[in-house]
């Protein structure tokens, strides 16, 4: 028992220290200002992989032709991935109306659906094939961005020559507090992404909103030794590059850069969601961010064992529980109330104590779920 209780107390300075260091890293983290003698001159090309979207594709791309970036440099490349509804004819609309900037690349036309596991990847290897840019940037069909987005994403290009750039995506138009619950983690995230690129402790992305030049991509061979994966096109490959370019991989801290998308509607679909992302971190090149997630689990789980224990060994295992608990709150609460006041939404800080017991439930059972299953639904396909 006294083991017990030492391996717990571990855990749980374990837990203080990866979430402080997770907040004053992305404190230290430079915010990302377009510099005042900023020239356009980067081709960028927009990369949109898409299936089923035929309600969303229409809001994404009108997003991106608002763009403050002079439109003769960038275009819009969305590849469909084998829909079953309107998101390619949708996509046509737009090139019969004279939008030059936009082509459709449809994968039925490319591929045979038997040929591959991870249709993402391809659709980026190919649209990567086609692309005229000299930077590629890549989102999703049910994102929506902002007017300045492409050009801080090119300001920060140009200045820095990258490699690898990393952006913020979040939540919103959120419904109720399970809503809110998912937009406060995902914002919890961002921060950690940041803090984590910029502390070189874990180099996370989001391929809602990435960017890389089209060098990198073909110089690295796209996928290849990653692509048995189906999911991974954004971190396996950040982790990809920046294994031989370890100092030129960049977060895109700006509020402005933020692309936004909605969250999951059910249960269901957002235990799908996370176990897709959580069955990737076998593949992960960076072995360290394996190892911390694992000792977030480990601890997340140990909490639980302490408030079960308490009913077979009295109060020392429940004040045990409710220490770590208090522990885990207090860490969490310093990075959320960071990162929320960054992307000006303090407001989710209000559901706090109900996510905070939403996300205990969800580290364990997500953790879990993601270390043991190898099939997983998205999109009306089965993955495995």
């Amino acid at each position: 028992m006294v083991t017990y209780f030492i391996i717990s107390i571990l855990l749980s300075i374990f837990y203080l220290a990866i979430q402080t260091i997770y907040t004053e890293g992305w404190k230290a983290l430079p915010n990302w200002n377009i510099p005042s003698d900023f020239l356009p001159k980067t081709k960028i090309s927009v990369l949109i992989p898409a299936r089923n979207e035929a309600d969303n594709i229409e809001n994404c791309i009108n997003s991106i032709l608002q763009q403050t970036y002079p439109e003769s440099l960038y275009e819009i490349i969305v590849i469909d991935d084998f829909s079953q509804d309107e998101t390619a004819d949708l996509v046509k609309n737009y090139i019969q109306k004279g939008h030059k900037n936009i082509q459709l690349i449809q994968l039925a036309h490319q591929i045979s659906p038997d040929e591959i596991q991870s249709f993402k990847k391809k659709s980026i290897e190919i649209g990567v094939n086609k692309a005229k840019g000299e930077l590629i940037v890549t989102t999703d069909a049910d994102c929506i961005v902002q007017p300045q987005w492409l050009k801080l994403i090119a300001s920060l290009y140009q200045t820095k020559k990258p490699k690898f750039i990393a952006a913020p995506v979040n939540f919103h138009q959120e419904n109720n507090n399970f809503e809110r619950f998912q937009s406060l983690d995902f914002i919890g995230m961002m921060g950690i992404t940041g803090a984590g690129i910029h502390t070189k402790i874990m180099r996370m992305c989001n391929g809602a909103n990435l960017a890389y030049p089209k060098a990198i991509f073909i110089e690295m061979k796209g996928f290849q030794g990653i692509d048995q994966h189906a999911s991974g096109d954004d971190m396996m490959l950040l982790q990809k590059i920046a294994k031989v370019y370890p100092d030129n991989i960049e977060y895109l801290k700006n509020p402005d850069a933020t692309t936004f998308t909605k969250t999951q509607k059910t249960l269901k679909s957002f235990i799908n969601q996370r176990v897709r992302w959580s069955t990737k971190s076998k593949g992960y090149e960076e072995k360290q961010m394996t190892l911390i997630l694992i000792g977030v689990w480990l601890f997340s789980t140990n909490i639980f064992i302490a408030f079960a224990g308490s009913l077979l060994f009295g109060s020392s295992f429940l004040m045990l529980g409710l220490g770590q608990f208090l522990v885990k709150m207090i860490a969490d609460y310093r990075l959320l109330k960071t990162s929320s006041t960054y992307f000006n939404r303090s407001d989710l800080m209000q559901t706090f104590v109900k996510s905070s017991l939403y996300h205990l439930i969800y580290i364990v059972i997500i953790g879990f779920l993601g270390g043991i299953t190898k099939k997983y639904q998205w999109k009306g396909r089965k993955i495995h």
